[in-house]
């Protein structure tokens, strides 16, 4: 008998363990970049970003108004996927944890690994 209402509640906590929703990830740090601001060099950040989730860069988010971002620094725990086009679209390059590019490489949107 005892087995059995062990077994049970075995079953039960699982249940309620694979029921209950997981808390959301997000890599922990700032990913920093640089973008044209009227002409001027403005600084750019994401605190702590959501994890895979894509992140349009706000100032640079029009291609047909904008120049990208440029510059970037991965100074978070996790892979920075750096994209060309906004809604993370056109080309890509990863960017491991601590990384940094130089003014080249250019971007509108990252996800976060």
């Amino acid at each position: 008998m005892h087995l059995r209402h062990t077994a049970a509640a075995a079953v039960a906590s699982l249940a309620l363990l694979f029921a209950t929703p997981c808390p959301a990830a997000a890599a922990v740090g700032e990913f920093r970049y640089t973008y044209d601001d009227f002409g001027h060099r403005a600084p750019g950040v994401l605190i702590d970003p959501d994890s895979r989730v894509c992140h349009t860069l706000p100032e640079v988010a029009d291609p047909d108004t904008t120049e990208p971002a440029f510059a970037p620094q991965n100074l978070t725990n996790a892979t920075a996927t750096m994209f060309t086009g906004p809604d993370c679209d056109g080309d890509y390059y990863s960017l491991r944890p601590g990384g940094r590019a130089s003014d080249r490489l250019k971007l509108r949107s990252v996800v976060f690994s």
